[in-house]
């Protein structure tokens, strides 16, 4: 297996453009916003050392982050982990009693494949597991 990379930080806002004042009073500007309605949300992306930041806005008031935003406001929602096998990580979790979001990994982002890891298994943290796109499909 070989080792796991940080892919992103997931932070909830009620609106990306809201979110990005603190980031761009920082120098910093999206490399990308895109809609992935699969999972419900709007995404601005922000390049920051070897990582990125993942303003997350609801798409609607009953996507998974409006929820998010009602229970517990705008701040850190998740971090991502890149896995080369999505259905091997998601199997490996299972045996392990871990409670995945999903029986099958979903669309995200940039056309990969992504699934949820349940806070209540894990001490709290939502933990996305995200599998890149086959360069070329």
């Amino acid at each position: 297996m070989r080792e796991l990379t940080l892919d992103h930080i997931g932070i909830a806002v009620r609106s990306i453009d809201e979110g990005l004042g603190v980031y761009r009073a920082l120098g910093l500007e999206p490399t990308a916003i895109e809609d992935v309605p699969e999972q419900g949300v709007r995404v601005a992306f922000l390049s920051v050392g070897g990582s990125t930041l993942e303003l997350l806005e609801p798409s609607g008031p009953d996507s998974p982050i409006a929820r998010h935003l009602q229970r517990r406001g705008p701040g850190l929602h998740h971090i991502c982990l890149n896995v080369t096998d999505i259905d091997a990580a998601m199997t490996r979790l299972r045996s392990s009693g871990y409670r995945l979001l999903s029986e099958e990994p979903q669309p995200g982002a940039h056309g990969c494949r992504v699934c949820f890891v349940h806070p209540k298994s894990t001490g709290g943290v939502l933990i996305e597991l995200s599998e890149p796109a086959v360069e070329g499909s």
